[in-house]
């Protein structure tokens, strides 16, 4: 009698497909170091959105049968969640940063802007008279209105036939630091056209600013000028130093 003593045939061993698993573990790590620096939000989003998805696909064929690696594979969606919730964190922080950044950029440049540039820059408007010009450094300049000088007959630069008017200009230093008025110079011109009116040297008028102003203190002169016998207008232009725009201010004659 025989036998038939033939083994029957293996059942070939299936695979374990375990690749999504070890995916998401490596790109949940890196997602979650990415998050770690609140700059690379972007990227920390992305991975670790496609780590959870593949930890919970690669979960998935844990059960199925088809995968071996679990504790990878949740390890890889949990990284995955960290990751987008690091992600959520930094974009917060990067986009605060960014806004309080260009506030302070605003705010800057709202400070430093003059809010009225006549009134930062005195040469850039005409002034009238008894207008004061205040400069940066607390230098205050002021013109009078003009009155009707009668010239000795010692008077230098007079012109017979022409008219002679007088100002008042005061310098109040109301800085810090004491102010050399010997550099003030000041020029005259009168008419429609413009023409120069020449600064009368008398024995009342003509001396000019000498010496300093303390802080706090002030210097006054009275000062001349001839101008065309028809001249409704005197422009006074003082400056006050190298350092200084000079200022005007039209003075209406007569």
């Amino acid at each position: 009698m025989s036998y038939d003593t033939q083994a029957p045939p293996a059942v070939p061993h299936r695979a374990m497909r375990n690749g999504l698993g070890t995916a998401a573990l490596i790109l949940g790590i890196i997602g979650t170091l990415s998050g770690l620096v609140p700059f690379f939000f972007w990227l920390a989003g992305i991975l670790g959105l496609i780590a959870l998805i593949l930890g919970l696909v690669g979960k998935g064929r844990v059960k199925r049968g088809e995968a071996n690696n679990k504790g990878v594979a949740l390890t890889g969606a949990l990284l995955g969640l960290a990751a987008l919730i690091l992600s959520v964190v930094g974009a917060v922080i990067t986009f605060t940063a960014v806004s309080d950044a260009v506030d302070e950029i605003d705010k800057a440049i709202k400070d430093s802007a003059p809010k009225d540039p006549a009134a930062q820059d005195p040469a850039a408007k005409n002034l009238a008279d008894g207008d004061t010009s205040v400069y940066d450094d607390d230098l205050k300049v002021t013109v009078s209105d003009p009155k009707a000088y009668k010239p000795s007959e010692f008077a230098a630069d007079h012109t017979e036939g022409n008219k002679a008017y007088q100002v008042t200009v005061v310098i109040e230093n109301g800085g810090k630091e004491k102010f050399d008025a010997t550099l003030v110079t000041l020029t005259g011109r009168a008419g429609t056209n413009g023409v120069a009116a020449e600064q009368i040297f008398d024995e009342k008028v003509g001396a000019g600013f000498q010496g300093t102003v303390l802080p706090g203190k002030k210097a006054t002169v009275t000062v001349a000028f001839d101008t065309p016998e028809d001249a409704k207008n005197l422009t006074v232009e003082v400056n006050p130093g190298l350092d200084y725009n000079a200022s005007q201010w039209e003075l209406k004659l007569g």
